[in-house]
């Protein structure tokens, strides 16, 4: 078994020393007889590179992803597909949004040794374009401010949380608004909409929870649909959205459960992947269910049994 760990330098925004992530992987790997590589990426989807060529010289490869978000999205992109490849993530990003839908488990993916001791299982993926999206991909006004925010929060005094809400009113005074066709498990949509987010995990822009019951290996994409809203509906909506509230809106946000999307519009859009860029005048967003191998650290529940504990809870 051969182990990989990428590290990105400069998650959390900025570059940053991660000789204590650099030592925790010595410490752990010490005396296992495996081989192991640390692999510093240089730039992006170097890491989805990396992890495919690695994955194609065949035998048993296990992936750590070592920072954000992105970085884990561009690990699964490399490792879709290759059955002998499984990745996972150990967060040192900002959000680590992927993780939080383990709930009290997601302070396991910070234990080095229990991701190392950990067993792999089939998780579903999103195809974007040809683009893995491993979390959540989103179109509308929640897309433009995501991609967005990383212009203002490397301003000097703003910083990472005032980027976002810079870039929540610039792009709320733009327009909150668009024109989409979108094709949905066969029907046909056609109108101005605010956004459309397809989940397969339950968090994303550094907290938000559209839906509390997406499970990432059920073969399940659970979407969102949110109608054309005024400036004034948005910031009564926008709580309870981010809180997964959207069955109290059913007149505004239409739900459907399936495995596929379309998107399209006559001029360029905005497509966030996993926080990450895309732009297109047609997103077709699939769901590939068990399309990448994932890492559970030891000890570690399936979300299932956790949004089932949940919902007994409520």
């Amino acid at each position: 078994m051969r182990h990989l760990f990428i590290v990105n330098p400069i998650a959390g925004g900025r570059k940053s020393d991660k000789s204590a992530v650099r030592a925790k992987i010595e410490e752990v790997m010490a005396g296992r007889g495996e081989e192991h590589e640390l692999y510093e990426t240089v730039g992006v989807m170097d890491a989805a590179e990396k992890v495919k060529r690695e994955a194609m010289k065949g035998g048993g490869l296990r992936v750590y992803a070592c920072g954000g978000d992105g970085t884990l999205s561009e690990c699964a992109h490399g490792a879709a597909g290759f059955s002998n490849c499984a990745v996972t993530h150990y967060p040192c990003g900002t959000g680590n949004d992927f993780v939080r839908m383990f709930g009290p488990d997601a302070k396991l993916f910070s234990d080095m040794e229990a991701l190392v001791d950990g067993a792999a299982a089939p998780m579903d993926i999103m195809d974007v374009n040809g683009r893995k999206c491993l979390n959540i991909a989103s179109v509308g006004i929640d897309a433009r401010v995501g991609i967005d925010v990383h212009k203002y929060s490397k301003l000097p005094v703003i910083g990472g949380a005032g980027g976002y809400v810079i870039s929540l009113i610039v792009n709320v005074v733009k327009g909150i608004n668009r024109h989409f066709r979108i094709t949905v498990e066969g029907e046909e949509l056609d109108g101005k909409f605010a956004l459309i987010s397809a989940c397969n995990g339950q968090y994303y822009g550094g907290g938000f929870n559209p839906t509390k019951i997406a499970v990432p290996d059920d073969g399940v994409l659970d979407m969102l649909i949110v109608n054309k809203v005024s400036r004034f509906t948005l910031a009564r909506l926008i709580k309870d959205y981010a809180s997964g509230q959207y069955a109290r809106y059913p007149e505004l946000i239409k739900y459907v459960a399936g495995r596929k999307i379309k998107i399209e519009d006559t001029e360029e859009f905005s497509v966030s992947i996993d926080g990450e860029a895309m732009f297109t005048k047609c997103a077709n967003i699939r769901l590939i269910p068990g399309g990448v191998n994932f890492i559970y650290p030891r000890g570690c529940r399936k979300v299932d049994e956790i949004v089932g504990l949940t919902a007994a809870k409520a």
